[in-house]
């Protein structure tokens, strides 16, 4: 049953306001900075300048409004904000906005990045009072933290009204307020509650699974790609399932959704045409404007996408995005000790964009005469702009290939064109003032990371990638992880802080996996399993059999969060989910098979539902539903046949092996002098074969139905 309640104060205050207008106050006050200056992160350093009287979260700040019986503003947002800092700068730079603020109320500034748990609380407060949210996020609460307002992005002038008329109402008679913070606080618990959840009774079935798209494809833009609406997000995680889809159901639409999305990312202004790399949105439906931070996690995931895309439609295309964007990452994200800083500013100078866009004088100021044309033509460049200002964001109509037939030119003749006018530009654009850099190393985006040059390896066979990969799990082994299995969440300066939440050890934990998976080395899955054991002992609902997104020791906010929907990232426990599905094949460790199928069962009916909000639980299902291949892989060249194998895309296949039998699946399997390839399921094994190739037609003629499973496993 959906939370219901009639929060009546947020809308008198903005009436208020609106109508009667509020006090300006006008006195300027003069700062030399404030304690955000020794704080870690560089978003909340950014506001160390501000005459506000800042905190961060702790015992300090919670204890002062409760001493002084203030209510508390919880300002969120993230580096690469634009809008935070339009804010910023604005408002909080106001010493007419400060002295409200300082007078009246004790402010807390947060990185949501470094703090997702407070985020999604006050986000959680945000939507159910206004149905929407965004950052920067602004809630207000009672001193214990129940908040009872909360919205995104003010101007200084409607911020300062909102505020008076808060300090009145609490001052005065705050019995409403608290009646409304108790109403809300609850109703951010209660989309926790589990209780309505459709538990499956039965095991899922192929029908189940082929049935999801019944409810995806009306959401589908099937002409540029992603889902419908004004505003586009990659979600990277939403086209990986769908590529498996197609994989088990070999549904060509399901495909060709996949391919129109890559397509049209791949050439929209929402990936850097220049330099590579994709911003974080649109905000238009075509791909073609974007909101200019580039992330860390969208990279890592649409570089392992569209590696995966890529050994279904081995697109030169895809190829270049999957190379550029890694170049990116690590010419502008690397922090020289194997691991990724977070994210790069959508802001040069205040102006959103300004290091990425060109005016048609400045292409003509770094190009030859005659690459003007070339340029102009195949990036769509307009004389008076088109964006704003007279700048033009570069994008494309269509891929190389395409442009070569259309325009009758030779193609590789136009390739060596291009690129050389691209080099040009990306060195004239390096001289620009560049984005600043949000320069914390997160565990879970970095874990992201790592899977994304291992799915780049595999795709390209570049052993480079792999190298990189090691390099970031040796440094998020050597920086982030305690010899309990415990975690910190974000490091900078030489020191890891902030214990970590359910994403970093899920997607951590995952990486791991995964890195055992390719190179065969069993400490990699002995890690692993640490890190779920470590996830299940302190994190763990043992009611409902879901996550907490923070440790049960570690917990002293005003509700406690489960993350159960895929956004941006793949939630938490989906990704848990299937780390115990694979580490309980690979283990045969029947309560880690239990605990997943609970979690997928639990999530079923929201799933097929609605599979959009739910993609990386329905890889899960798929998995279930048509069931996993276990491919040991023994004996001296196991690694290298490994390699060959997982070149074909095999989403739903569980790998293992080396030169020991050091698993249970991999007992009695070991013969000397040669190296055999067993393909599996459900621990039934075919006879052992010797090439890469005989084993993937093996998977192949079982998976199309061409040969029934009694005829193929012995």
């Amino acid at each position: 049953m959906a939370f219901k309640i009639k929060f009546i104060l947020p809308f008198l205050i903005l009436t208020l306001c609106t109508l009667a207008g509020c006090k300006n106050e006008t006195e300027k006050e003069l700062t030399k900075g404030n304690r955000l200056a020794r704080a870690n992160s560089p978003y909340l350093q950014e506001h160390a300048d501000n005459p506000v009287d800042w905190y961060e979260w702790g015992p300090e700040a919670l204890e002062k409004a409760r001493e002084e019986d203030k209510p508390i503003i919880i300002s969120v947002g993230y580096a690469s904000c634009h809008w935070c800092h339009v804010m910023e700068r604005e408002s909080f730079m106001d010493s007419s906005v400060a002295k409200i603020m300082n007078r009246d109320f004790v402010s807390i500034k947060i990185d949501r990045e470094e703090r997702p748990d407070i985020d999604k609380i006050y986000m959680n407060a945000a939507q159910l009072l206004n149905g929407s949210g965004g950052w920067p996020l602004n809630a207000v609460t009672l001193p214990n933290g129940k908040p009872f307002f909360a919205g995104t992005y003010f101007p200084p002038e409607e911020w300062k009204n909102i505020l008076t008329q808060i300090a009145k109402a609490y001052k005065e008679n705050k019995e409403p307020l608290i009646k409304t913070a108790n109403a809300l606080t609850e109703g951010i618990k209660s989309t926790n509650k589990l209780g309505d959840l459709g538990m499956k009774q039965n095991k899922i079935s192929k029908d189940d699974y082929i049935a999801l798209m019944e409810a995806w494809e009306p959401k589908f833009d099937t002409a540029k790609g992603g889902y419908r609406g004004e505003e586009k997000f990659p979600l990277p995680v939403s086209w990986d399932a769908l590529l498996q889809y197609y994989y088990l159901t070999e549904n060509e639409k399901a495909l060709e959704m996949v391919k129109t999305t890559l397509d049209n990312l791949a050439r929209g202004g929402i990936y850097d045409q220049l330099g590579g790399g994709f911003s974080r949105y649109t905000t238009d439906p075509d791909w073609l404007i974007p909101h200019f931070e580039k992330m860390l996690y969208d990279n890592a995931q649409l570089i392992s996408l569209y590696s995966k895309a890529y050994k279904v439609i081995p697109s030169e295309e895809y190829k270049n995005v999957i190379v550029e964007t890694i170049q990116f990452v690590e010419r502008e994200l690397s922090n020289n000790e194997g691991g990724f800083y977070s994210s790069l500013n959508a802001d040069t100078d205040g102006e959103e964009g300004k290091y990425y866009v060109w005016s048609l004088e400045e292409l003509r100021n770094t190009l030859a005469p005659s690459e003007i044309d070339l340029v102009t033509n195949y990036f769509n460049i307009e004389p008076y702009g088109n964006w704003e200002r007279g700048k033009n964001i570069l994008f494309r109509k269509s891929s190389m290939e395409e442009f070569a037939r259309r325009e009758g030119v030779d193609y590789s003749k136009l390739q060596t064109s291009l690129n050389e006018a691209r080099k040009k530009l990306l060195k004239q654009r390096q001289t620009r003032i560049q984005p600043s850099v949000d320069d914390k190393s997160l565990t879970s985006w970095n874990a992201l990371m790592i899977e994304a040059y291992l799915e780049a390896f595999l795709a390209l066979n570049n052993p480079e990638y792999l190298q990189r990969a090691i390099d970031g799990a040796n440094f998020l082994n050597e920086k982030m992880l305690s010899p309990d299995s415990s975690l910190w969440r974000s490091y900078k300066d030489g020191k890891g802080r902030i214990a970590a939440f359910l994403d970093d050890y899920a997607m951590l934990s995952q990486a791991y996996i995964h890195l055992y998976q390719i190179t065969l080395e069993k400490e990699w899955l002995t890690k692993a399993n640490k890190i779920v054991d470590y996830a299940i002992s302190n994190f763990r609902d043992d009611t409902s059999g879901m996550f907490y997104y923070t440790s049960k020791t570690n917990n002293n906010l005003v509700a406690q969060k489960m993350e159960l929907d895929d956004n941006v990232i793949p939630s938490s426990n989906s990704v848990m989910a299937k780390n115990l599905f694979i580490l309980g094949t690979l283990l045969e460790q029947e309560e880690y098979l239990k605990m997943s199928e609970k979690m997928m069962s639990q999530m079923y009916d929201l799933t097929m539902e609605d599979p959009s909000f739910y993609a990386n639980w329905t890889k899960l299902m798929g998995t279930n539903a048509f069931g996993a291949y276990e491919i040991a892989i023994v004996g001296h060249s196991a690694q290298q046949k490994n390699f060959q194998v997982q070149n074909e895309y095999l989403p739903t296949s569980i790998f293992m092996g080396g030169n020991e039998e050091n698993l249970p699946l991999l007992e009695n399997k070991l013969v000397e002098g040669e190296t055999l390839i067993y393909v599996c399921q459900n621990k039934t094994c075919k006879y052992p074969v010797s090439l890469a190739e005989e084993a993937i037609e093996i998977i192949g003629k079982y998976h199309s139905g061409r040969e029934e499973s009694t005829n193929i496993w012995n």
